[in-house]
C-alpha cells in the first residue's frame, strides 16, 4: 500500500517506559515465555516496513515484541530492508532473516528466526504454479480467472527438536471490499495457497512433515460465509480459534491476519495457545488521552504510522 501520512504534531515518548508497558501486557495476554519443547510464532503485517519513517525507539518497541517469539513471519517489507536489519540487530546475534525478492507493491516478505532455537533446512523460495495449472484454480460461483499471484507466498523449511516444518508467509491482493471483481480475485489467491497446501499434504515428496500457513490474508471475517475464509479452508486447512477474538487491524474489526494447519498433522503440534497482541491497548498513552475525537485520530495515526496498522497474531507448537 502507499505510505500512511506521517503525522503533523509532535510527539516524543519515553521507550523505556512503553517496553514496560507492553511486557506487562504480555502477561496480561498469557503470551508464554520462550522454553525448550515449544516453538513461539509470530506473524505481523508491520505497515511498509523500510519506507515510513520509523525512529530508532520505534524499531525498538517492534524489535521487543518480535523478541517473545522464535520465528517471525513480517509482511510488507518494503524492497529497502533496512529497518529489517535493524531490527534484526535489535534482536540479538542468534537471530537470522530470510526475505524474498520484492513484488507487488515493491514488498518483500521475510522470516526472522532464533538460529539457536531453530535450524533452516534446504527448501526455501516461493509458491509457484505453472501457467497451464491457471486453469484449474477456480471456486464455485467464482468468475475470476487466476493469473498468478501479485505478492508471491514465501517459504521457509526448518527443523526444530523432532519436527521439520515447512512456514508459508502471505500477503494476498486486498483492492477493495466493496468490488466484487476484488474481492473474486483474492478469494482465487486464497484458494491457490490452500490447493498448493493440499498438494504437499498428499505428495510423498513433501520436504516436510509439517505446515503452517501464515500472514495477511486480508480476511475480513474468520468465519464461514464469508469467500476469503471458505476459500482457505475449503481442501481442509483450520484456522483455530485463539484466546483473545481480538480484530488483527487497529482500524477496523477485521481479522486479515491467520495461521491455518491441517488437522491431524501440523494441528496436532499445536498446543491451543494463540492470541493477537493489541499493543495500541498500552502504548502511548499521553497521546490516547480520553480516546475520543481528535485524540484517537491523532493515536491511531501514530501507531499505524510508527509501529503498524496490524497487530501481531501469534501462536504456539510442540516441537
Amino acid at each position: 500500500m502507499p505510505p500512511f501520512p506521517k503525522p503533523r504534531f509532535p510527539y516524543d515518548y519515553d521507550a523505556a517506559a512503553e517496553v514496560a508497558a507492553l511486557r506487562a501486557h504480555k502477561q496480561t495476554r498469557g503470551i508464554p515465555q520462550k522454553r525448550t519443547g515449544k516453538l513461539l510464532v509470530l506473524t505481523w503485517n508491520i505497515a511498509n516496513f523500510g519506507q515510513q519513517e520509523r525512529t530508532d525507539k520505534d524499531l525498538a518497541l517492534i524489535s521487543e515484541i518480535m523478541s517473545w517469539f522464535d520465528v517471525i513471519a513480517v509482511q510488507e517489507c518494503k524492497e529497502n530492508f533496512g529497518h529489517l536489519f535493524e531490527a534484526l540487530h535489535k534482536l540479538g546475534n542468534t537471530y537470522r532473516a530470510l526475505c524474498s525478492d520484492a513484488s507487488g507493491n515493491d514488498e518483500r516478505l521475510a522470516f526472522l528466526f532464533d538460529a539457536s532455537k531453530i535450524e533452516p533446512l534446504e527448501e526455501i523460495g516461493e509458491i509457484a504454479f505453472p501457467v497451464s495449472q491457471y486453469k484449474n484454480i477456480k471456486l464455485k460461483g467464482n468468475k475470476a480467472k487466476f493469473t498468478g499471484f501479485d505478492r508471491t507466498p514465501y517459504l521457509a523449511s526448518f527443523r526444530t527438536g523432532r519436527t521439520s516444518i515447512v512456514f508459508v508467509n502471505v500477503h494476498l491482493f486486498f483492492g477493495s471490499d466493496t468490488k466484487s471483481a476484488d474481492i473474486a480475485r483474492r478469494a482465487l489467491e486464497t484458494f491457490a495457497v490452500a490447493r498448493w497446501a493440499d498438494g504437499r499434504k498428499h505428495s510423498s515428496f513433501s520436504f516436510t512433515r509439517e505446515l503452517a500457513a501464515m500472514g495477511d490474508f486480508n480476511m475480513p471475517m474468520a468465519d464461514h460465509g464469508d469467500p476469503i475464509f471458505d476459500a482457505l479452508t475449503t481442501l481442509g486447512l483450520e484456522v483455530p480459534e485463539h484466546s483473545t477474538q481480538i480484530a488483527s487491524s487497529i482500524m477496523s474489526d477485521a481479522h486479515y491476519d491467520q495461521i491455518a494447519f491441517f488437522p491431524g498433522t501440523t494441528k496436532q503440534c499445536f498446543t491451543g495457545q494463540k492470541g493477537v497482541f493489541d499493543y495500541d491497548q498500552v502504548v502511548f498513552k499521553d497521546l490516547y488521552k480520553d480516546g475520543k475525537g481528535k485524540n484517537l485520530t491523532n493515536f491511531k495515526t501514530y501507531c499505524r504510522y510508527h509501529i503498524s496498522d496490524h497487530r501481531p497474531m501469534w501462536s504456539e507448537l510442540a516441537i
